[in-house]
């Protein structure tokens, strides 16, 4: 099959969350045979090189545009009514590079990454006038409006209008994707079944998971040797569920680890760290690394992987790629949502200081149990976290079976 990608980013390094899950889509259907096109923004100019090894190693073709100024982008979305996180994605220019790639290429299939990207659909001059019109496939990772009621439920004015507003746009928007659309994908069950609990009657709406790359992610040979426990979180330190979760455990958390552990330390590793984020590092004990170029190793130093998240959607790959380096996981329950792992067997869950607080000292004194946690978590990823056997089910529904 030829299958174009419009894609919010290039996929390529696939080091952050929507760049791995694409990446890993695009490299399983390259492997299977399948001829690759991606579409997508160019947001910085180094990417150029990106979209350059991207097409060398596993597409057939490619394109992309540079957006306009963002705020721009964002006030004609907002004065014309559209979703904010639609308008941010959108360029008439990379409009006009798609539409040429469906003039030239006969498309099978085409995969959009996000909801945002369902505009080059509605808005192409060409697709309606295809002879064979491709199949269309959404894949929107996470419930985006259920994220923005989340951020709106708490924040204060104007924001909270403001999020408000993405929420009911988008929830509209996605709605009526999965009826234009041939297939929509959600990262994990809960989603599906969230999704479909909010609207009357849906297209098809199916679980695709996130999987793991276990040859790249891998526990360390020599377990680090620390005068105190290291605790770990990694992502991208602008996104306000990362930014809320290290916050609130550092502020709530933190102060009761250090009275028992005074030469504990947290490490935040990721880039575009916040202005808040970095504030913490005024906190004894507390690291910020922003960019890094490799992430394997902080995996390595440290003890624990918290994942204290109080906003999210979706699966989390960090707690995916801590699991795999053979991390013992303190979570929220939102920071496990969409995982099959299970409280006391593959990981611990904590809401509360004493909650938190507890978990790490059985970890601290059982070592029998911390090691137990480690490898049953390292098997759940191997059994069942492959990228082959979640994107089955993408297969399935190229083949019609689904």
């Amino acid at each position: 099959m030829n299958i174009l990608f419009i894609a919010q980013r290039v996929p390529f390094p696939p080091n952050k969350g929507e760049k791995i899950r694409t990446f890993n889509q695009l490299k399983y259907l390259s492997d299977m045979g399948h001829a690759i096109g991606v579409c997508a923004p160019l947001e910085k100019t180094e990417d150029v090189n990106y979209f350059t090894e991207l097409s060398s190693r596993y597409c057939s073709n490619i394109n992309y545009h540079t957006l306009s100024n963002k705020y721009f982008r964002l006030l004609k979305g907002l004065f014309k009514g559209n979703a904010l996180s639609v308008a941010n994605f959108y360029s008439s220019n990379l409009q006009t590079k798609f539409d040429e790639m469906l003039s030239k290429y006969e498309y099978d299939v085409v995969i959009c990454t996000s909801s945002a990207m369902a505009e080059y659909i509605y808005k192409s001059r060409v697709l309606n006038g295809l002879s064979n019109k491709p199949k269309l496939l959404m894949d929107f990772m996470d419930l985006d409006s259920d994220k923005w009621q989340q951020y709106a439920n708490t924040s204060a004015w104007p924001m909270k209008w403001v999020y408000q507003r993405e929420a009911k746009l988008l929830s509209t928007y996605e709605q009526q994707i999965t009826h234009d659309f041939n297939a929509s994908f959600f990262i994990a069950d809960a989603e599906v079944e969230l999704f479909k609990s909010q609207i009357n009657g849906s297209g098809k709406v199916l679980t695709m998971g996130n999987g793991m790359d276990t040859s790249e992610f891998i526990p360390a040979s020599v377990a680090p040797n620390n005068e105190a426990p290291v605790f770990l979180f990694t992502g991208v330190m602008d996104y306000k569920p990362n930014i809320d979760a290290v916050v609130w455990f550092v502020e709530q958390i933190w102060h009761g680890v250090v009275n028992k552990y005074p030469k504990a330390r947290f490490i935040i590793a990721g880039m575009n760290p916040s202005t808040l984020v970095k504030e913490l590092e005024k906190v004894s004990g507390i690291e910020v690394t922003g960019f890094v170029d490799d992430i394997l190793p902080y995996y390595h130093q440290s003890n624990y992987f918290v994942a204290p998240f109080r906003l999210a959607r979706g699966v989390q790959n960090k707690v995916l790629q801590a699991f795999a380096c053979g991390l013992p996981v303190i979570s929220t329950p939102m920071g496990a949502e969409g995982i099959d792992c299970q409280q006391g067997k593959d990981i611990l869950i904590a809401n509360t200081e004493a909650e938190f607080l507890s978990s790490i000292d059985k970890l601290e004194q059982d070592p029998a149990f911390c090691e137990l946690i480690k490898s049953n978590a390292l098997a759940l990823i191997h059994e069942h976290y492959s990228w082959q056997g979640k994107l089955q089910v993408l297969d399935d529904v190229l083949n019609d079976k689904l």
